[in-house]
């Protein structure tokens, strides 16, 4: 099988780009796959695919621009040249752009590909119906989540027109069954980035770091997370440093720079930037729980699932699509309020002070990770792209018998 992927890819900064390198890590070993052929965004260095690992052929062709109106033209012209056997789309809604239009026009493509009858497959991490648009930095105007909510009905519809899309969460195949009669729309987790050998549970010597990973500044926010873990060390006493790993979210540029310059009386808080894949895992590793510092979610957690796979505890918001993945996944944590900065100090606090709770905490998470590796995740993958070329090839021998 050629399989083209259309991603953003590192070491692009538009979202999903690490998912998509993951994936791409376990297709070029699966012996069912003879090529992969990457569609990706514009960089101006050159791709990561400098894997330690054996694997199949893997060629990179950019294509398109992150807010550019002409992305469906040349992608779809990318496509054409290439004659791939099928196409996977990694998508969410604000993929291609966070101009309403550049990225609407983007979602159109799976829709392209059927039309060609490209066997395809949508992977979309999230659902409008499970964002409140307010709280994620999308609009609080109710008239505009009203427009907000029937474009991104429309552009479902739009995606529902692929072969088969899949969604990382139980509810998101429940509301698109009910909402819109979907009959093609399959479950396939998230899965773990990395499975590591068995964690070392225990910390180093000296501060314990509490770590958060990501993209700031919409509904992901900092500010009480620092406030949080100064009030623990004022009540007791440990010496705790605060790790803010990743950088600005698109739409708020300059946002954690304003909260370095904020909070620069406080003592103990690290500003990484950009974490670079190779630097992942130590990140990880030295750090005591990780915290989500959310004021609401878009989907199925990626630093959930890694923070797992190297057995940490963590410290959610009691809220949306991690509050699920606790139900369906097994991963366990300490909840807070996410409005309450006393909650999340508190959730903290029960974690650092009790060694033996937090070692429970990342032993069951490690469980949870395990469970969906991402070998088994593409596994899915290629066991349904194999079954829709079937379909399409059957179909197709039907049409010239009947035809004869």
């Amino acid at each position: 099988m050629k399989l083209a992927i259309v991603t953003s890819y590192p070491p692009s900064k538009v979202t999903l780009n690490e998912y998509a390198y993951h994936l791409v890590k376990h297709f070029r070993q699966k012996e069912e796959i003879s090529e992969i052929v990457l569609l990706t965004d514009e960089t101006p260095e050159a791709k990561d695919i400098n894997f330690k690992t054996q694997g199949c052929k893997i060629t990179i062709k950019e294509c398109w621009k992150f807010n550019s109106y002409k992305n469906m033209v040349t992608v779809t012209q990318a496509i054409t040249a290439i004659r791939p056997d099928a196409v996977l789309f990694n998508l969410q809604f604000m993929k291609f752009g966070d101009k309403k239009m550049a990225a609407a026009l983007g979602l159109l493509l799976p829709l392209v590909c059927k039309l060609k009858r490209i066997p395809n497959i949508v992977l979309l991490h999230n659902i409008l119906e499970e964002v409140d648009l307010g709280t994620a930095g999308f609009t609080s105007n109710k008239w505009m989540q009203k427009i907000y909510g029937f474009i991104g009905a429309t552009l479902t519809k739009m995606l529902l027109q692929a072969d088969t899309v899949a969604v990382t969460m139980q509810k998101y195949v429940d509301v698109l069954a009910q909402k819109y009669k979907a009959t093609n729309v399959i479950l396939i987790p998230h899965g773990t980035f990395e499975m590591a050998a068995v964690p070392n549970y225990k910390t180093k010597a000296g501060a314990l770091k509490v770590m958060t990973f990501g993209k700031f500044g919409t509904y992901k926010k900092v500010e009480m997370m620092i406030e949080a873990v100064e009030k623990v060390r004022n009540t007791t006493g440990l010496e705790l440093e605060v790790v803010i790993a990743g950088t600005d979210n698109p739409n708020v540029p300059g946002y954690l720079a304003g909260v370095q310059k904020e909070y620069r009386h406080v003592k103990g808080v690290t500003f990484t930037g950009y974490v670079e894949e190779e630097e992942v895992a130590p990140l990880f590793r030295e750090s005591a729980v990780v915290v989500f510092p959310y004021t609401a979610t878009t989907g199925s957690s990626g630093v959930l699932h890694q923070a797992g796979s190297y057995g940490k505890a963590v410290v959610m918001p009691d809220l949306g699509d991690l509050a699920l993945l606790v139900q369906e996944e097994g991963y366990q944590g300490e909840f807070f309020n996410p409005t309450s900065v006393d909650s999340l100090a508190t959730a903290i606090q029960n974690i650092v002070t009790d060694e033996a709770y937090r070692v429970a905490l990342g032993k069951a998470n490690y469980k949870a990770a395990t469970a969906f590796p991402m070998s088994l995740i593409t596994d899915r993958y290629v066991d349904h792209f194999e079954r829709i070329i079937l379909e399409k090839q059957a179909g197709q021998t039907a049409t010239v018998s009947v035809k004869a």
